[in-house]
């Protein structure tokens, strides 16, 4: 077996010399891969000629790095194991096959047969003209500066009676693309043939073409490693490899073929285990013509482990012990919810937490004596995933990783451990942890933007909720946070964008809502929409559609909490809130699926709401705007504060604290800031005085929200005989008189058998006033054997003003029971058994 030089393989009028065709190739490589990959080969030696079975061939060029091997009708390729296979169809009839092995010497070998090909002259004049290319299919790569990377090697039948050509190649130059066409003549004439589709035929060496599912990185049974990204409108999609994580380009980049590496929507290609890279993204060309201009390389929708260079690492994501984890599974009407951000939580230097901690999830963590203290037992955490550091977590790019500024100084793997060991540690203490999350759109630079913008988005940066990818997008992330991350609900921010049809119009039954509703995983979680949106800073209320699962951030709740302490609401609206908003949750859900809150981390705090009067915040300032040392006004806004957290607690539903509101944490009163603006939680702060009375007042009425939670924590509604409704001398309320501001209600609990009396616990009566003045209020006759304790009084000074054993309500005319409620205050009395 003759070894030829170069040029027989890339000079066609030397290729159909004697009898000799030149139908097998052997390609060695010493390359390494490099920024744009392109091959430095060696120097020309021109005007050498070798002479072959005696026939003279004249040699171009030559180089060390290229070698051709003259074929034969017999195979000359020692095959060790097949790796691919890959069929196509000619624009004339025929069919091509190629067949990818891997060799005894380690190269790979690659056979190509044409059969049936329908042409009029004789198949010794068919070629193959091809070339090589990685980067950029438009572009071959060269051999040498004067070489254009163009091949033609001539077909010969084989055993088989078809046409066929044998190559081989180092495995060093892998991975690329052979690049081909069929050249014959037809009727005297010279002619190219291409595939079914008018294009060259392409096939990959070294790089297999992979799988379309699941979408991201994942790992064959094999260990070779799959791409697999969408993107309908890309005309070009680039694979690029990074071998540093440091390096602003790749080290590899491999133009995918659309006929090869394509399903559908699905880009893929499949690589060894045994190429070192540690990160990946992708180059997208919506214009296939137009490569003048280099595309950025874009994170991966779906990496799930996000690098230094922000993108994906090509790397399993880190398993995790959860041995011993039990997730709390706790029913929602006993949630009692502490909303926080993961960063500004610890990371002031007053959480005296050590370098590295303050900041993160393990920071988080570690304050789980605050949480007890609060009585909460679950957390909600601001969004989570990566944002644009600018505008906040409400504007996130990407959708499957944690932060990784939120973890330990570090690899992005640390921070996903971090955040897997803040969630087991609070599930041993019985907390949940819920996470909010943004899907209405992504901030500007997110990645799906140029991947494909038409099939993501509807406008600008808003997402399109209903179109099929982007809720599978939305539903595997969804799902990835529940089973990697053990998380046990998501509050979705601006949901009212997730019910909106392709022409904005709101769908009664939208499609991506029913199928968290009813998907097997998702819907064992809890649910919860929130109408706030971030673009526009307001919120939008709407009639959401629930199947009986989807729970609601309870935006009237507050309004009309805020309206009432401020002299703006109606009674009715009071009551409404105070027994679970039946006019949203009536029909097929009930009060526990009214989230309540006063305040939100986009708006006044709790202290602002008391000291600053805004007409959009619903606010009042109780006498003087801003700081004061006015006595009488300090009086009164301590009083409104206490009433603000009664009336979340004792209402029907599920209270949301703010973090900061415990510890008297203000804005000076400019509502929503900049999430740059934004003060972390002062820990020093929890010392003050108005902090240590404030907490433990939420720690009392969590622990009787729990102790009374007949009353307090039901799952349905109060029946109508079980509340009574009063104004100041038991006379009905004046529901519709906007003067009215004052409402008592009587909660009875239900008649117990002779046997139970000891388990029977007693009424409650409680009292709202409003007003400026006070009001001497008659207070109904207790059951028998039962007196009135005084549990809480928002008017009196600490500690009395909540009291946990009671202090007996005495009468001051026998007969006659009344309680005189101050101004702007709250009072709640339980009856309890004269024998203790």
């Amino acid at each position: 077996m003759a070894m030829l030089s170069s040029s027989s393989a890339t000079q066609p009028p030397c290729l159909t010399c004697g009898a000799v065709k030149l139908s097998s190739l052997i390609f060695t490589d010493s390359c390494r891969y490099n920024k744009r990959v392109i091959q430095n080969f060696g120097k020309t030696d021109l005007g050498r000629s070798i002479a072959l079975k005696g026939v003279a061939i004249k040699d171009t060029y030559r180089t060390n790095r290229i070698r051709v091997l003259a074929g034969s009708t017999v195979p000359v390729i020692q095959t060790l194991e097949k790796l691919s296979t890959y069929s196509f169809r000619t624009e004339k009839g025929g069919n091509v096959k190629v067949v990818i092995t891997k060799l005894k010497n380690g190269k790979y070998g690659v056979n190509i047969e044409v059969s049936s090909l329908q042409l009029s002259g004789n198949d010794d004049d068919v070629v193959m003209s091809w070339g090589i290319f990685r980067s950029d299919s438009s572009s071959l790569m060269p051999l040498q500066s004067s070489d254009s990377g163009i091949f033609e090697t001539p077909f010969v039948n084989n055993l088989s009676n078809k046409l066929s050509v044998e190559l081989e190649f180092d495995a060093s130059l892998a991975p690329f693309y052979v690049s081909f066409l069929l050249k014959s003549s037809l009727n005297g004439e010279k002619i190219e043939i291409g595939s079914h589709r008018k294009t060259k035929f392409c096939f990959p060496v070294g790089l297999k073409s992979g799988y379309p599912t699941p979408l991201g990185v994942s790992y064959s049974a094999d260990g070779s490693i799959n791409f697999a990204l969408f993107s309908r409108n890309a005309k070009n999609v680039i694979l690029c490899l990074f071998d540093d994580s440091s390096n602003e380009e790749p080290a590899l980049e491999i133009d995918l073929d659309p006929y090869v590496n394509r399903s559908g929507d699905i880009w893929h290609a499949s690589v060894g285990s045994d190429m070192n890279f540690v990160s990946y993204g992708y180059r997208c060309r919506n214009d296939a013509h137009n490569k003048s201009r280099l595309s950025p390389v874009l994170l991966d929708p779906y990496s799930k482990v996000i690098g230094e260079n922000l993108l994906g690492e090509i790397c399993k994501e880190p398993t995790f012990d959860w041995s011993g984890d039990i997730r709390p599974n706790l029913p929602m009407e006993k949630l009692m919810v502490y909303r926080l951000n993961v960063m500004d939580f610890t990371r002031d230097a007053s959480s005296n937490l050590p370098d590295g901690i303050g900041g993160t999830f393990t920071g988080v963590a570690e304050k789980l004596h605050h949480f007890k203290d609060l009585g909460v037992n679950a957390i909600l955490l601001e969004p989570v995933v990566p944002f644009d550091k600018k505008l906040g977590p409400y504007f996130p790019y990407h959708f499957f990783s944690p932060q990784n500024s939120f973890g330990p100084p570090g690899e992005s793997i640390s921070t996903i451990n971090s955040m897997k060991e803040m969630v087991k540690r609070l599930h041993t203490s019985g907390i949940e942890v819920l996470l909010e999350v943004v899907f209405s759109h992504t901030c500007e630079d997110a990645s799906l933007a140029k991947i494909d913008k038409p099939s993501y988005y509807s406008e600008k940066n808003t997402l399109n909720c209903a179109h099929p990818v982007v809720q599978q997008l939305i539903l595997d992330s969804l799902r990835h946070w529940v089973i990697e991350y053990h998380i046990d609900g998501f509050c979705f921010i601006n949901a009212s964008s997730m019910i909106r049809g392709f022409k904005g119009e709101n769908l009664s039954r939208p499609p991506l809502i029913e199928a968290i509703a009813f998907d097997p995983i998702l819907s064992k979680t809890k649910i919860i929409a929130d109408s706030f949106d971030p673009i526009h800073k307001s919120v939008k209320e709407i009639q959401f559609p629930h199947w009986k699962r989807w729970a609601e951030m309870n935006t009237k709740f507050c309004s009309d909490a805020r309206n009432y302490l401020r002299g703006e609401s109606l009674l009715s609206d009071l009551a409404t809130r105070l027994c679970g908003s039946g006019d949203i949750f009536l029909h097929g859900r009930g009060p526990a699926f009214s989230f309540n809150f006063i305040t939100t981390n986009h708006g006044f705090s709790l202290v602002d709401l008391v000291s600053f009067s805004k007409t959009t915040e619903l606010s009042w300032n109780c006498g003087e705007e801003g700081a004061t040392k006015n006595k009488s006004v300090l009086e009164t806004r301590l009083k409104q504060i206490r009433n603000f957290l009664f009336i979340l607690y004792i209402s029907l539903g599920i209270p949301v604290i703010n973090m900061g509101d415990e510890c008297g944490q203000s804005s000076g009163g400019k509502g929503y800031l900049k999430y740059s603006d934004r003060k972390p939680f002062n820990w020093k702060a929890l010392q003050t005085g108005f902090a240590t009375q404030t907490t433990q007042f939420i720690s009392f009425l969590s622990a009787l929200k729990i102790k009374r939670s007949d009353l307090f924590q039901s799952n349905e509604f109060l029946k109508v005989e079980n509340i009574d409704w009063y104004g100041p001398n038991l006379t009905p309320p004046d529901w519709e008189d906007p003067t009215s501001k004052f409402l008592a209600m009587s909660l009875k609990v239900g008649q117990a058998d002779e046997a139970d009396k000891k388990l029977l616990t007693g009424d409650v009566f409680v009292a709202f006033n409003g007003g400026d003045e006070p009001v001497t209020v008659t207070v109904s006759a207790p059951r028998s054997d039962m007196v009135w304790v005084r549990l809480v009084d928002t008017a009196l000074p600490y500690p009395r003003f909540f009291l946990v054993t009671g202090d007996p309500v005495v009468e001051k005319i026998p007969g006659s029971l009344t309680y005189e409620v101050a101004p702007h205050s709250c009072v709640l009395l339980e009856s309890k058994s004269v024998d203790g």
